[in-house]
């Protein structure tokens, strides 16, 4: 039995609201020796991250954890993720030691700055943290003079040297003997050791485990869960664009094309991870889920009953607030989704220009046109359809939608109400009106044995 377009897509939204059910995470088991808590940062800094550091704090705490090692590699990310994560380690009462293993850059480096401990292999780095757009241009001088002085306020915290975190960000400040204007700070392990910017310098887990007395076997290492690696996938500034341009082509592509198939389940789909990867970060709640739902069923009403195009409009809005509420950046959402919609709608004029969409675009656009050389031409008439039965998709008031023979076909009633999955029969076409009765199984009776 095949499903409709609007039972496909309800039970779309009935799959995405129903994988906001949280897994149930195992406790985490009591240490029983000094536990030292072992948590990876790498790859970007985001609000995925941030969630899973949390989480990794408080499984610290209750665990009776007597101090916290966070093997760092990371080339930065979100500025609003780090300072989220530099303010968890600062408040932060069990000791935290940042090991970089690898790279500290931009909001690595800052994060960094906010341990009781700094200790770096040898060849790694810290520094560089220039804030800069998505598009990879340098912030505006405001962002900069902002994130410079968070810097300085984190070096200062851990008697560090404020003008060398600072001069890690602003390449106005000069520093004698290790800075020239223009020029952005970078330190070697070394470099950072002689500043003392950071502690010591380590071979490998062994001195790190040494330098805050701890055993191999006193390490309870934390690990992502897979929800929350797909939350650190989702929230992600350079996949976010990309789901929001395939969710609006899958979506404009299923509107264009008769019956419901592949491109509307990964247009959903798209919209139901950026959803559920949000919430996993903890950045959306069910009223983000609540909005987008009824903006779907609004989007539904729109075009299975025939309207002013009121509840199209709430169902757009309702599905822009709900992508926005979610976003940990609102405005860049915004930004994107805008962006993402105009770039959606050049895609698909492209698309049924040049590449053979536009039988699906013809239920939109009216094609014939009147020409007073040729004279005024009438469209042509259905009366083939006379004595055909079918059944009502739509209430007919006395318009409205009808299936006969498999096609939807625009009618009318003869007279009076008929509600929807009403038996019809054609019983007159005055030209492109198709005229229908609803029938009754005393009707149907008749007709099977007139026939």
């Amino acid at each position: 039995m095949r499903m409709g377009r609007a039972g496909l897509l309800l039970l779309l939204c009935f799959l995405t609201l129903s994988m906001m059910i949280p897994a149930v995470q195992a406790e985490p088991e009591a240490s029983h020796g000094r536990a030292v808590y072992w948590i990876p940062l790498d790859q970007e800094v985001e609000q995925g991250l941030a969630r899973f550091l949390d989480r990794g704090f408080r499984e610290a705490k209750e665990g009776g954890a007597e101090a916290i090692i966070l093997e760092m590699d990371t080339l930065g990310g979100d500025v609003a993720a780090a300072l989220e994560i530099g303010k968890l380690l600062r408040t932060s009462k069990i000791p935290v030691t940042v090991y970089i293993k690898g790279e500290a850059i931009s909001a690595g480096s800052y994060i960094a700055l906010n341990a009781d401990h700094i200790l770096m292999a040898p060849g790694s780095a810290m520094g560089a943290a220039e804030p800069r757009t998505i598009t990879g241009e340098r912030a505006d001088p405001k962002t900069v003079a902002f994130w410079a002085s968070n810097m300085r306020a984190a070096a200062e915290a851990h008697d560090r040297d404020p003008e060398i975190a600072a001069g890690m960000v602003d390449r106005n400040l000069e520093i004698k003997g290790l800075k020239k204007k223009g020029e952005l700070l970078s330190l070697s392990a070394g470099q950072a050791i002689q500043r003392k910017m950071a502690d010591r310098m380590v071979k490998g887990d062994a001195d790190v485990l040494r330098f805050v007395k701890a055993h191999p076997s006193d390490v309870v290492r934390v690990d992502q869960t897979l929800s929350e690696q797909v939350a650190r996938f989702v929230t992600s500034p350079y996949v976010i664009p990309v789901l929001f341009m395939v969710g609006l082509a899958g979506l404009a592509i299923e509107f264009l094309t008769p019956g419901f198939g592949l491109p509307g389940v990964i247009g959903l789909s798209a919209f139901g991870l950026y959803f559920f990867g949000h919430y996993l970060a903890g950045l959306a709640g069910m009223e983000t889920f609540v909005l987008f739902a009824a903006g779907l069923i609004l989007l539904l009403i729109e075009i299975f009953v025939p309207g002013f195009g009121i509840f199209g409009i709430l169902g757009l809005l309702s599905l822009v607030a709900s992508i926005v509420a979610a976003a940990a950046d609102r405005m860049f959402s915004l930004t994107t989704l805008v962006v993402a919609l105009l770039l959606t709608v050049v895609g698909m004029i492209i698309a049924v220009r040049r590449l053979g969409l536009k039988r699906g675009v013809k239920r939109f656009v009216l094609h014939t046109a009147q020409d007073n050389t040729t004279g005024y031409v009438a469209q042509p008439g259905r009366r083939e359809l006379i004595g055909k039965q079918g059944m009502a998709l739509s209430p007919l008031r006395p318009a409205g939608t009808a299936v006969i023979e498999g096609k939807r076909v625009d009618v009318v009633s003869e007279g009076g109400f008929i509600p929807p999955r009403t038996p019809v029969k054609v019983v007159d076409v005055q030209g492109l009106r198709v005229v229908v009765r609803g029938l009754t199984s005393s009707d149907d009776g008749a007709d099977s044995g007139s026939r």
